[in-house]
């Protein structure tokens, strides 16, 4: 039975998001009215990030709708973990084909059950008809002057990344059945599926990076492009030694014939969701003491420089990489 777009509302968004946003003390009006009224704490800045995913641009047709749910909120909580920032609040703008309660429910208990693990209430948004899209916008804190940015690493400054790049690109052929080549023992297929499926978010990483990064971006264009994207806004060159790169188990299985594979993936793959920040030499130490409160693992992948230029290079030589990263209207020949 198809519902209407109140119903909607109230029994799959506005009823489950009620707890979280009486918990959080800082929603003085939610969903319901025209628009939100939040609470900004004394002494904070409010950050703001927004996504949209389109059907058949940002996800298979088909995929899953526990999974879409659960992503249109990651890529938003990601892009504030890059900031530095602790996540509050989102507002949901869905455009369905239909009201269908069993796309619905999976699809509303993805996204509320990652916002309550971040403690974030849903405040508000919009649905209408026509084709699959969802856009999110994500809100949350830093003390003032705190915010991680991608404009204020110098050269000489280390190179890293959280997680194990390329996973979500692989998961992704594997979603669309494009493994003809691949034969993958059960645990590293279900691996990169779920990298792809359902990213988490760098939040506790992010927040642990306050006063020791000096610059960072979240990877989802491809981890050269968007580290090329950090150097480049903080004019820098940047330099990636490719024998650095931390490749999952998973992804090794999967290119095992060939490891220069891998390692493409790992460079040029979107949808990872990891953060790649720049740290002083000067606080390597410091950055390894706060390590320990976090769970993924951070790996060195290269420099900064003071010369322009982006290079990858495989033992001081130059290492065939596409740079570019994914760009919505460009099409690649």
């Amino acid at each position: 039975m198809l519902l209407g777009e109140f119903t909607l509302i109230d029994r799959y968004f506005r009823v489950p998001a009620e707890a979280l946003s009486r918990a959080r003390g800082d929603v003085v009006l939610g969903i319901g009215d025209d628009a939100a009224l939040l609470q900004v704490p004394e002494g904070m800045q409010l950050v703001a990030a927004l996504d949209t995913l389109v059907a058949g641009k940002h996800f298979p047709h088909g995929t899953s709708p526990e999974s879409l749910g659960h992503r249109a909120l990651a890529v938003n909580v990601s892009d504030l973990a890059a900031m530095g920032a602790n996540p509050a609040w989102f507002l949901l703008a869905l455009t369905l084909p239909e009201a269908d309660p069993a796309f619905l429910q999976p699809f509303s208990h993805g996204m509320l059950r990652l916002a309550a693990q971040h403690s974030m209430a849903l405040v508000g948004g919009d649905t209408t008809s026509g084709p699959l899209s969802v856009s999110v916008q994500a809100m949350g804190f830093t003390a003032g002057g705190a915010a991680l940015r991608r404009d204020s690493a110098s050269p000489g400054d280390l190179v890293f990344v959280s997680g194990t790049p390329g996973d979500a690109a692989a998961g992704l052929l594997l979603e669309m059945n494009r493994r003809s080549n691949y034969e993958l023992a059960p645990d590293h297929e279900q691996w990169l599926r779920r990298r792809f499926l359902f990213p988490e978010p760098r939040v506790v990483l992010g927040v642990a990076l306050r006063g020791i990064a000096s610059a960072c971006i979240d990877v989802s264009d491809g981890l050269a492009a968007d580290a090329g994207k950090l150097a480049v806004a903080s004019g820098c060159g940047l330099r990636i030694d490719v024998e650095r790169l931390p490749l999952s188990a998973a992804l090794r299985a999967m290119h095992a014939t060939n490891l220069d594979e891998a390692s493409r993936m790992a460079l040029t793959g979107g949808d990872d969701y990891e953060l790649c920040f720049t740290v002083p030499p000067a606080r390597a130490e410091q950055l390894r003491l706060q390590l320990s409160n976090v769970k993924c693992g951070v790996t060195c992948i290269g420099t900064l420089d003071a010369a322009p230029a982006l290079q990858v290079l495989r033992a001081g030589m130059p290492f065939a990489c596409d740079m570019r990263g994914f760009d919505h209207f460009t099409v690649r020949g």
